[in-house]
């Protein structure tokens, strides 16, 4: 056996526009976050370079008047940042490192307001805490939260660097989860912690005895020990806990505590003062005031300006994670929740106060990007919100006091854009990363364009076409056809650090993206409908935007095709595989998919099997049996390239190598790229690179592009 060097290989690029390596070397930027008084805002971008094979992260001050920019001098160790102090200007940030505890970090202040910008070290952590909130109080002291790993025993913060290295490697369980996402479980759970900053006499400086209040510490369940953030962990977590705007009480959800929580789906909010002086109440559990329905998983807690309520969303279901999330309000003093918009059919990501408390602007999944929305805080069941922000999709937001958003937004075109919209939509572009980075440059808005097709139910579906770099309709291009995971997701205007439609497409092909059977934001029936389905109407409705393409875009040529997809667009990789649709294209690219549905049991969250497949396999065998792709391997005959990684613990690896193994032996050309250290998808900017070398590779071998394949592959 002889391993060919597959750093060394340089493959050729087909068309030039946003290539493999521009999009692993641009800029990624975080959400902006603006100051209270909303004249400036933070945000920060990470470049990567080939050369050196290293990160480094740029922080930026805008003056949200003008637009202009400053650099400020922090370096890659800061990576969190809060607006709160003695001014409008005050910064509270954590910086990751700590010179005298490993694995530690620390707290410190700085006024972005002083020209030297002197950041002040306020406190040092003995753990690697994230997730930072902070609030000033009446005294002027800063109460803050984080998050962190803690002991079960007692609760305090768990820093794997101090921790000491058992004797055995053994793990022993007698109850699931075993794993989730891409980790064991262990006897330590995320818990959030409290803790204060005191103010000095000149209320700029600020000093910190020490003490982590663990919120979570002695709360009581039955079957589920307590937990937040509730993974898996995509960023800091803090999305799962909130702060009063006087730093007085705290909000955090966890899942159900009567519950297996690898069954169900099931979380509730509970309050408790900041600094634990009671125990935790459940707020919207089931012997709350919360209607009988909201029994599902709890999200997105938002206080009011005047810390008298909160907002959040809830879905019925205890055991369906695409089921409707709806809008609620909670008085905290009254302890009375009411459901608001109850009928309106979307989903609720978040909601933010408007300053004067009359009304949530709320953020939902809406025709293939995510849009903002205002919601009067007494609508009734039957209001439906106007839609006030365009094609773009949303990231993140936040209100400013005069009731205009700051909004972080992405697309096909661009990976940041930040601009403020008023309540009626009227927006100012702040920032596009089309027009800044050099590597996004001649991206915009012309890059993309959608179609409507009839699906097999009759109804209207959509897809987005993605358009090569100095397209021409009088020219012809190859088709990609890109099928979406979840299967509870959309294919849209959005921007991806992975599967990035752009990148494709400037391969030189045109890349339509379809929205099936399943898909979000067209309404819950669309999505509810693929339960018991998986390879019914959904692959009816890909036949059929596959064949509206064919016939209605004559810039397509359909008889040179590839087709690809991650997760859900894997399993139907491999559904299309054995079936008529996988004779249309030349090659099939299938991303972590699911080669027999009589395996999922080894997946980490079993609700969604039993909720997508009817309930189980022994009760419900036939609706497996149904919609397995391996059942027919018979017809298996279209070259495909498979990637699965060690760490997927959602769709293990074997059903990647099991593809490739059945595949080998009918003889069907096929490659299998494996990554040891990557989960369900690929992070690492250097094995990311490699990924999209090597699936370009072979995409453009069998659509006639170049004329052989690399020679990175591991030779028997």
């Amino acid at each position: 056996m002889s391993l060919v060097s597959v750093l060394a290989a340089i493959l050729p690029v087909v068309v030039q526009g946003l290539t493999p390596e521009g999009l692993i070397t641009a800029p990624r930027y975080t959400n902006a976050i603006p100051n209270p008084s909303g004249e400036w805002a933070v945000f920060s971008s990470n470049n990567y370079s080939l050369d050196t094979h290293q990160n480094a992260t740029t922080w930026r001050l805008m003056r949200l008047s003008t637009g202009a920019i400053t650099d400020l001098p922090w370096d890659s160790n800061v990576t969190e940042v809060v607006w709160v102090g003695s001014t409008n200007t005050s910064v509270l940030y954590i910086n990751g490192t700590n010179d005298h505890v490993p694995g530690g970090v620390t707290l410190w202040t700085a006024d972005l307001a002083d020209s030297a910008i002197r950041g002040t070290m306020v406190a040092s952590l003995p753990a690697p805490y994230a997730g930072l909130k902070a609030a000033k109080t009446s005294t002027g002291s800063i109460n803050f939260l984080l998050n962190s790993l803690a002991y079960a025993n007692n609760g305090s913060a768990y820093n794997t660097a101090l921790a000491a290295t058992p004797l055995t490697t053994g793990r022993l369980y007698d109850g699931i989860y075993v794993r989730h996402w891409d980790t064991y479980l262990t006897p330590e759970r995320y818990a959030v912690f409290s803790g204060s900053l005191t103010a000095g006499p000149d209320s700029s400086s600020y000093s910190f005895n020490g003490t982590m209040k663990n919120l979570l510490h002695g709360l009581s369940y039955s079957v589920t020990r307590p937990e937040s953030p509730v993974g898996p962990y995509f960023d800091t977590g803090a999305g799962d806990y909130a702060l009063s705007p006087d730093g007085s009480q705290v909000v955090f959800l966890t899942k159900a505590p009567q519950l297996p929580k690898a069954n169900y789906t099931a979380s509730y909010l509970y309050l408790v003062p900041h600094d634990g002086s009671s125990v935790a109440q459940a707020l919207n559990g089931p012997d709350s005031t919360a209607p009988k329905t909201a029994q599902g998983a709890s999200g997105a807690p938002e206080f009011s300006p005047n810390g008298k309520k909160l907002a959040y969303h809830q879905q019925d279901g205890i055991s369906y994670e695409s089921d409707r999330a709806k809008l609620y309000i909670a008085d905290l003093e009254t302890k009375e929740i009411s459901l608001v918009a109850g009928n309106w059919d979307a989903s609720v990501i978040k909601a933010k106060w408007s300053p004067d408390c009359n009304d949530l602007w709320i953020s939902s999944g809406y025709i293939a990007s995510d849009r903002l929305f205002i919601v009067p805080v007494d609508a009734g069941a039957d209001f439906v919100p106007r839609n006030i922000t365009g094609i773009t999709s949303v990231s993140d937001y936040y209100i400013l006091p005069d009731n205009q958003a700051l909004v972080s937004a992405n697309a096909v075109w661009a990976s940041f854009l930040l601009y403020t919209t008023t309540a009626s939509g009227a927006s100012r572009y702040l920032y596009k990363s089309n027009e800044q980075d050099a590597e996004l440059a001649g991206l915009g808005p012309e890059d993309v364009s959608f179609m409507w097709y009839t699906g097999t139910l009759g109804d209207s579906q959509q897809a987005i076409i993605v358009y090569p770099e100095n397209f021409s309709p009088h020219k012809t291009y190859d088709l990609v056809f890109y099928i979406h995971g979840g299967p509870q997701g959309y294919t849209g205007n959005t921007w991806s650090p992975r599967w990035n439609l752009k990148t494709w497409a400037d391969q030189g092909y045109v890349l339509v993206g379809p929205n099936p059977t399943g898909s979000t934001s067209y309404g819950q029936n669309l999505t509810d409908r693929i339960q018991g389905r998986w390879g019914s109407w959904p692959y009816e409705d890909l036949v059929l935007a596959h064949a509206h393409a064919c016939h209605t875009l004559p810039y397509i040529n359909c008889s040179n095709a590839v087709e690809a997809g991650a997760s859900y667009g894997g399993y139907m990789t491999n559904w299309i595989q054995g079936h008529d649709l996988g004779r249309e294209f030349k090659a099939l690219v299938c991303h972590d998919g699911v080669t027999s549905t009589y395996n999922f049991y080894a997946t980490d969250e079993l609700w969604f099997i039993q909720h997508d497949f009817n309930g189980t396999l022994w009760d419900h065998r036939q609706t497996y049996a149904a919609w397995d792709p391996l059942s027919h391997a018979v017809n298996f005959s279209t070259p495909e390239f498979i990637v699965h990684s060690d760490l997927d613990y959602r769709l293990p690896v074997s059903e990647g190598i099991t593809m490739f193994n059945v595949l080998q032996e009918r003889g069907v050309p096929s490659r299998f790229l494996n990554f040891p250290d990557e989960t369900h998808g690929v992070l690492d900017r250097e094995n990311s690179l490699f990924w999209h070398r090597e699936i370009f590779n072979w995409i453009n071998y069998w659509t006639g592009k170049i004329d052989s394949l690399d020679n990175n592959a591991i030779t028997m």
